[in-house]
């Protein structure tokens, strides 16, 4: 008898199949997001927090040539944001990283950062959720004079009882989201414009106040200085790559998906250097070293404007919430095309026809992250984001590499050049920023893998959609039919 055929679990998946597989009834998500709003995905995932206080952590390691650390973190998000969009224009299907995985390096493959992405998206809304809530406190006390209690603000390994205002926005983003992605892009890109206003007008008032005497000792600490900056800034442009979880529901996604993902990367680049440079120029790198609110101060101190903490407080909180609502966004679709494949359960992807969103699985999103933003402080287990990103953007520039030897015939809108130095440049980039992570990060990393293969083999790998489409076979393959000028069957012993 002839031995059975199995799919393993290094099977990929055929590109083709994944996009035939999104115009499904049940599947089909609302093509309702253009190139604006796309780009505004992109932007609103990317400036957070980060860029209100960072630059007086990178001052602090590089000195003014942290101008130069904003730049190269830049490149290596480049290399990698160019491996996005080709790869989210020829397979332009829900999944972003894990998608592209599963059609170059095999279902386990994809499993392994469908998983470490969800950990990622999760773990970061719901510390998103708690600085909201901080940030929040922060702009009612300048603003106000007051601020809501402990008690109701942190979680009770802080001293606190139930993290209510991050219990408050997540839920409110998670209905948001459930009405409609027509919304829910609407309300970003608004936001998206906000914060960006905000930051601008940062621009326009420190360059009144600018003295480029402030940039002389321009790199204090070398080049040791400019790569620790680098570093640390590199994660303040992550998030570009939740505008490819959306390429299934944007219109004409082969032309629009890379312009929202380089575009996003090159309006954030812009913005942070124009703020980069007139922060130093508006207050001297001493000073902007030791703030923690060193926008704030620049435009206080430098510019003696002191309402400039209500100013950059409301737009942290506003920068904040546009993040919740792309990152939430993005994890939904990840998890959904998860779903759709079998890997888990697939009820859990079936689009409401009135909203055309998958209605129960950003509910069971929303309440889980809520719950953990109400009582976990994350502060021990945040660098799992960072290990989580950098896994799924060596996947993705590997990826690019194999499609181009495995289907060098496949249409591709947009094509990374110099391939395949260019997306071994990001590979590379992202190993050397991972090597950088402590060793409890990857303790706990190995550890979320652990849990994650033991749910593939005892559920992902039996109920994969792949292996149901094509079950092993049972016997000896059918012997083809007598004819005249056949040969005769081959006798077994």
């Amino acid at each position: 008898m002839a031995a059975a055929r199995r799919v393993g679990p290094f099977a990929v998946r055929d590109a083709d199949s994944l996009v035939a597989e999104t115009k499904e009834a049940h599947h089909t998500l609302n093509r309702a997001i253009g190139a604006f709003d796309l780009t505004a995905i992109g932007v609103g995932s990317i400036i957070g927090t980060g860029i209100f206080v960072i630059i007086g952590e990178g001052v602090r390691d590089a000195g003014p040539a942290v101008i130069i650390a904003f730049l190269l973190a830049a490149l290596a998000s480049g290399f990698t944001a160019l491996s996005y969009a080709e790869l989210a224009s020829s397979i332009p299907v829900s999944g972003s990283a894990y998608t592209y995985s599963y059609a170059t390096l095999g279902e386990i493959v994809a499993w392994i950062i469908g998983w470490d992405l969800i950990l990622e998206y999760g773990v970061s809304v719901a510390a998103v959720a708690i600085g909201w809530g901080a940030n929040l406190n922060a702009f009612l006390d300048s603003t106000f004079g007051f601020t809501l209690p402990t008690a109701i603000t942190a979680a009770p390994e802080d001293g606190g009882v139930f993290n209510v205002p991050a219990v408050f926005i997540t839920l409110a983003i998670t209905f948001l989201l459930i009405r409609g992605v027509r919304e829910s892009a609407k309300a970003n890109r608004y936001m998206v414009l906000f914060k960006l206003g905000v930051l601008l007008f940062f621009v326009a008032v420190a360059v009144t106040v600018f003295h480029g005497s402030r940039l002389s000792n321009f790199s204090p600490h070398g080049w040791h200085g400019i790569n620790v900056a680098a570093t640390a800034i590199f994660f303040a442009y992550i998030g570009f790559d939740t505008a490819s979880t959306a390429s299934e529901e944007v219109r004409n996604p082969k032309r629009n998906v890379p312009i929202g993902i380089l575009g996003a990367l090159v309006v954030v680049t812009v913005v942070y250097i124009l703020v980069c440079v007139t922060a130093l120029g508006a207050l001297p790198a001493s000073q902007l070293a030791t703030s923690d609110a060193p926008l704030a101060d620049a435009l206080n101190k430098g510019a003696g404007l002191s309402w400039a903490a209500s100013l950059t407080s409301l737009g942290a909180v506003v920068a904040i919430t546009s993040v919740i609502i792309t990152v939430l966004y993005g994890q939904t679709r990840i998890f959904f095309a998860m779903c759709r494949d079998g890997l888990l359960p697939e009820r859990l992807a079936e689009v409401n026809p009135r909203t055309g969103t998958p209605v129960m699985l950003t509910l069971g999103f929303g309440v889980f992250i809520a719950v953990l933003a109400a009582v976990i402080p994350l502060n021990k287990i945040i660098e799992l984001v960072n290990i989580g990103t950098l896994s799924a953007f060596v996947l993705v520039n590997l990826g690019v590499v194999i499609l181009r030897r495995t289907r060098p015939d496949m249409p591709r809108p947009f094509r990374v050049p110099l391939v395949p130095w260019v997306p071994l440049a990001g590979v590379a980039l992202c190993v050397y920023l991972m090597r950088n992570l402590p060793t409890a990060t990857w303790i706990r990393f190995f550890g979320w893998l652990a849990v994650g293969l033991l749910i593939y083999a005892f559920y992902g790998y039996r109920n994969s959609r792949l292996r149901r489409e094509h079950p092993p076979a049972v016997g000896p393959p059918p012997a083809a039919p007598a004819g005249p000028g056949a040969a005769p069957a081959a006798s077994g012993d």
